[in-house]
């Protein structure tokens, strides 16, 4: 049994970084993509479901409401913090998706993960602990080879 456990462990090692890379970077640009979409009307694309409405990109009716009525974030007032959260929901998920400013872009969605987890919904810690996890995997290993941020740092060195 120990021979297969530490054959196991050595075929783990053997997942290439760029892999989990790009795993992370589809997934967590998904999540915070998923949860912009339903801030915003006029502008839907769901490559997954393969749902596209494509349009000028507006603060739904409720958003505004939501923020103010259910998140409550201290400091911003909810009008303020709608359009932040909408635009840091499409355009930090779209960088880390094509692995530009990967590592800058993970750091400002786990800022936003720890709003959220301290203001907003406290006992959400094992979804907000997930989304840390992934973010500062990203930050600490950066996106991988099949990115842009690889291809500059290639080319431009």
């Amino acid at each position: 049994m120990p021979r297969l456990i530490r054959q196991f462990i050595s075929l783990c090692t053997h997942v290439p970084n760029t892999l989990l890379a790009f795993v992370a970077r589809f997934s967590i640009a998904a999540v915070f993509w998923k949860s912009g979409q339903t801030k915003i009307q006029g502008l839907e694309i769901d490559i997954v479901s393969r749902e596209f409405t494509l349009g000028w990109p507006r603060l739904s009716d409720s958003v505004v409401d939501l923020f103010r009525d259910e998140y409550r974030l201290p400091v911003i007032p909810p009008e303020m913090a709608a359009i932040m959260a909408a635009f840091a929901e499409h355009f930090f998920p779209l960088l880390i998706l094509f692995g530009m400013a990967t590592r800058l872009s993970a750091l400002a969605l786990l800022g936003m993960t720890m709003t959220i987890q301290l203001f907003v919904y406290p006992d959400a810690y094992p979804t907000h602990g997930t989304w840390a996890a992934v973010l500062l995997y990203l930050m600490v290993h950066g996106p991988g080879k099949l990115s842009l941020d690889h291809w500059l740092a290639k080319h431009f060195q």
